[in-house]
């Protein structure tokens, strides 16, 4: 066994304390929010300094958050939105991955410049918003998931990753009376399982934090998704809306700390998922970027 020199020693140590502080320093915030939307307003606006503990444990302003029609309906929409438009994502996002990938497409590389041209220009807003109104989509649901039904980006990455897949298996599939449909979701899909866990989640977080083109498209505030109620909520500290279910004087109690416990209805639910997919999330990634 190799013995460590004392320079070693003392750089391993330096390593250790400086990742604890990052870790720290990353940690709390979030850590602060959660103890402070246990709190109750009139401490935390007196309490200074650093925050350990909640402050009088209440769950005072979870209880208004959710006594909030509009925090509900928000859920419900949101959920609704990841229901829905990630499988068409995904679908859509393959299928188009599976074309830049194959080798016999005619016209294949005008194909592919005139998709990755739609990756750096758009029409802009207004024509955006013209097309949605024009096709029957707003202040509908529908505007938050098919305008956005593919990303290019992670076109891009399915590509690279069913590229790095053997072209035998295909020819073997061919050989047995496969067509290109059976091919892509019996052979090819099993195979990148870990990219497109990836590819969904970045498709679950982005509609999940999802808010201006619920602005924009949507006028029933009862369709709203939760990240555009909360933008409305955090925006006015005192809204007329937020009074309306706290007449009983609660909203004084918690009119502080009923941010925060927004912050954490809106971030804790994604927050879960992470865990479940972080074993694809790096073999994902590097999978899509590097072939070879």
């Amino acid at each position: 066994m190799t013995r460590r020199s004392t320079g070693e020693k003392i750089f391993d140590a330096f390593n250790i304390i400086f990742m604890i502080l990052v870790i720290f320093i990353t940690v709390y915030p979030f850590y602060y929010v959660i103890c402070a939307s246990l709190s109750e307003t009139a401490q935390l606006l007196t309490h200074r300094g650093l925050l350990f503990k909640p402050l009088n444990t209440t769950f005072g302003a979870y209880k208004l958050t959710f006594s909030y029609p509009m925090v509900r309906s928000g859920y419900k929409n949101t959920l609704f939105v990841i229901a829905v438009g990630v499988p068409i994502n995904m679908i859509l996002t393959i299928i188009c991955a599976y074309v830049m990938a194959a080798e016999d497409v005619l016209y294949k590389n005008f194909i592919i410049a005139f998709i990755m041209f739609t990756m750096f220009f758009s029409g802009g807003l207004v024509p955006n918003f013209l097309n949605i109104r024009s096709l029957g989509l707003y202040n509908s649901l529908w505007a938050l998931i098919l305008p956005g039904a593919i990303s290019v980006y992670n076109a891009i990455i399915i590509k690279t990753a069913i590229e790095g897949v053997p072209d035998s298996l295909s020819e073997a599939a061919y050989i047995d009376g496969a067509n290109d449909i059976i091919i892509l979701f019996k052979v090819i899909v099993p195979l990148i399982v870990p990219t497109l866990a990836v590819i969904t989640l970045y498709y679950t977080v982005g509609h999940w934090n999802a808010w201006f083109s619920a602005v924009l498209y949507l006028k029933d505030n009862t369709k709203l998704p939760i990240q555009a109620v909360m933008r409305a909520i955090l925006i006015e500290n005192k809204s007329v809306t937020t009074k309306a279910v706290a007449d009983d004087g609660s909203l004084d109690r918690f009119a502080e700390t009923i941010k925060y416990a927004l912050i954490v209805v809106g971030t804790v639910p994604i927050l879960v998922s992470y865990p479940f997919i972080q074993r694809y999330f790096v073999e994902g990634v590097m999978i899509g970027a590097v072939k070879g």
